[in-house]
């Protein structure tokens, strides 16, 4: 039977998971794929540290152009991370007409269209599925089951760590930093957890998932970014009272002008099923012209999850090779598109929470609506609660129509110079 060779660049959680699913899932794999892929070496930095699974000592070895470079491998599965390092493997493979699969988002949304020219240009097939959303088969859902259709929305819940961390101080009503700790120990977030709660991780994904949905490459700088640290306990019991929850999401919108993308928390009303999704869980929910509204939901990280998206890459890559079908399908989703412009968050038109710390005086909350509503921005609910004590501050917090982000910036810009504002205004966007 043939086999089709794999070179493995990384067994740390995710590589594995990768070497464990390809020797657990082995027959049921060569019946699938009428072929057998096989691991013909493996790259790590460190030979001696400690593995989840147990290889063959002789397949591993500190050099990665090594294992890219030999002519028994056929496929490429880069899983080192980072952006320097697996760009040069990933190349070099290109180079070498090696096929790859990568599970590297920050490699795709800083590089993504160098590596995929680059690949075009030698005929070689590059997938991805494994970099945004694990398990959750998103990738292989926009390039082939809408590839007849339009999409003309996406929001995502693509961090798990983020919204594990949101979905316990909801159910918890417990701080952001106690929650954070309570991530870190569970496993779900790293000792630093920047990268997920400050929203680059949901970033790096809602960029390829804009290049898949509009055909366009965007630079991170182009996507507006808000993390979840100012988020407070009183605002997730506000939201339940209100009607909504509390997610971190990832929007990507098309307008006739240009392209709506941003990462921040969010309200969210409690009908819609993103609501509803729990914990490190991650969920799509995207809009397109003819299929109307579709779902996507799963475990989104994890050793298995993201181990069973490279493999089903491997799989499909070695499909391709079988059927003389390598280097010629889009690895876009398009062929040739033009590049669409990213519009400021400036002109976002969405409805506003907006907590504020005041003094208890008479006037106050007139003040606050007259300086609101000189901005144009209209509202819908004000509730003011607190001790009534003086100097000690209440809170005010207003719903808003839909109002534009511009109009809500220079208007708490404005609200920010009075006296009787003692507290930094916390504003959350609602989805609508």
């Amino acid at each position: 039977m043939r086999q089709i060779g794999v070179g493995l660049l990384g067994l740390g959680n995710v590589g594995s998971g990768v070497v464990r699913l390809l020797a657990e899932n082995a027959e049921a794999i060569e019946d699938r794929l009428g072929a057998q892929l096989v691991v013909r070496a493996i790259a790590v930095r460190a030979p001696d540290k400690p593995r989840a699974v147990d290889v063959d000592p002789a397949l591993v070895t500190t050099d990665a152009g090594a294992v890219i470079d030999r002519d028994d491998v056929d496929i490429v599965c880069e899983l080192v991370g980072g952006e320097t390092d697996a760009r040069d493997y990933v190349l070099r493979a290109i180079d070498r007409g090696k096929h790859v699969v990568t599970a590297n988002k920050a490699l795709l949304a800083v590089h993504g269209e160098e590596v995929f020219t680059a690949a075009e240009r030698r005929g070689v097939d590059v997938y991805y599925e494994a970099a945004v959303c694990a398990g959750v088969p998103i990738i292989r859902a926009l390039r082939e089951g809408l590839a007849s259709d339009r999409i003309e929305s996406v929001y995502g819940i693509v961090n798990g760590t983020s919204n594990f961390i949101l979905t316990r101080m909801a159910e918890e009503g417990a701080p952001f930093d106690e929650v954070v700790r309570a991530a870190q120990e569970a496993g779900y977030a790293e000792a630093d957890p920047s990268f997920d709660v400050d929203g680059i991780d949901a970033a790096h994904k809602l960029a390829i998932l804009t290049m898949l949905c509009f055909g366009t490459s965007v630079a991170l700088s182009d996507i507006y970014i808000e993390d979840i640290r100012s988020l407070s306990p009183v605002d997730f019991a506000f939201a339940d009272r209100f009607g909504y929850v509390i997610k971190p999401l990832a929007i990507a919108r098309a307008h006739d002008d240009g392209l709506e993308l941003r990462v921040h928390p969010t309200m969210v009303p409690k009908s819609w099923l993103l609501a509803s999704v729990p914990g490190a869980n991650n969920a799509l929910y995207v809009r397109s012209y003819a299929l109307g509204p579709s779902m996507y939901y799963g475990a989104g990280a994890g050793m298995m999850p993201t181990a069973v998206a490279a493999v089903s890459d491997l799989i499909e890559v070695s499909r391709n090779v079988l059927a003389n079908a390598a280097g010629h399908l889009p690895l876009r989703s398009y062929a040739r598109m033009p590049n669409r412009p990213v519009r400021d968050i400036g002109r976002l038109d969405t409805p506003y929470y907006m907590r504020f710390g005041v003094l208890d005086r008479p006037g106050v909350l007139g003040q606050l609506t007259t300086v609101l509503g000189d901005h144009q921005i209209s509202i819908a609910q004000v509730v003011q609660e607190g001790p009534r004590e003086p100097e000690r501050p209440v809170r005010v917090v207003v719903l808003t129509h839909a109002a534009r982000e511009s109009n809500v910036r220079h208007a708490l810009a404005q609200v920010a110079k009075l006296a009787s504002v003692v507290e930094p205004a916390q504003i959350i966007r609602i989805a609508q």
